[in-house]
């Protein structure tokens, strides 16, 4: 009877995208964070994660990309993953102190890039290749000023692109105030399969809204996910990182958000577009 209920609810409060309007995200695999190899040690020099070196690899092997942004102190969207600057720059502070100009002058640790700005990466990639972007919120912050950060960004911009988030509020937000940018949930289950877990989940799917899912390539045979890929929801899933997981997504999945060793294989097997 439950099941039943969330059912219900799930296509009046949250329906299918309609037919054609993102049809391109399921032709393509997505380098997540680049084709990068990993590296971000001193005195090493490779292509780290979210650098311009891994979105133009990424370009050359016709390979879709998946990106992070996070807001500067300024305002504007910054090709970053993480909260903290230490781990991928070996400086102390957050991305959210810092204007965009100092940021754009930061060294990423063991590559010859500096951190790139949204626009950067857009005017790089040009429209050849697919582009999906999460967008970081950190917990009890406001989706605002970072939707508008990229909203204004990308206007104008004439390539593939989705937005993204584990947020619901910024899919809501797209939907709002840019309905004609294909919006995305990023979900992942966490081990968490209570009773109450499972309504969070509808409630965010609920709030969000979306054209699509990002799913966790390890809850991707949940019935959450199953449910809504039947129901016309794209079902991407990350990350892809092994042959084991390469072949579950190509059973459960539309297409991948990969890298390392999964991605290796991918690439062999002729999968990217």
């Amino acid at each position: 009877m439950l099941y039943l209920l969330f059912a219900l609810f799930d296509r009046l409060l949250a329906p299918a995208p309609p037919a054609g309007r993102c049809d391109w995200l399921t032709a393509w695999v997505y380098a997540h964070r680049g084709l990068h190899d990993g590296r971000a040690r001193p005195g090493e020099s490779g292509r780290v994660e979210n650098s311009p070196s891994a979105f133009a690899a990424a370009i050359a092997a016709g390979l879709g990309i998946e990106c992070d942004v996070q807001r500067s102190r300024d305002g504007l969207a910054v090709v970053f993953h993480d909260e903290d600057l230490a781990r991928l720059t070996g400086r102390e502070g957050r991305v959210c102190d810092e204007s965009a100009g100092v940021l754009a002058q930061i060294p990423l640790t063991g590559s010859g890039d500096t951190i790139p700005l949204l626009g950067a990466l857009l005017a790089q990639v040009a429209g050849r290749v697919p582009l999906l972007i999460e967008v970081k919120i950190a917990r009890g912050s406001r989706v605002t000023p970072l939707c508008l950060a990229v909203h204004r960004g990308l206007e104008g911009y004439a390539g593939p692109v989705a937005v993204m988030s584990f947020d619901p509020r910024v899919s809501s937000w797209f939907g709002r105030y840019s309905p004609h940018i294909v919006r995305g949930l990023v979900m992942t289950e966490a081990g968490w399969r209570t009773l109450g877990a499972k309504a969070r989940r509808h409630i965010a799917l609920w709030r969000a809204r979306p054209d699509f899912l990002a799913y966790d390539i390890d809850d991707i045979g949940g019935s959450f996910a199953s449910a809504q890929r039947r129901r016309g929801f794209p079902l991407l899933t990350w990350t892809v990182d092994n042959a084991a997981k390469v072949t579950r997504a190509s059973a459960r999945a539309d297409a991948p958000i990969a890298e390392g060793e999964g991605l290796a294989l991918l690439i062999g097997q002729g999968a990217a577009a």
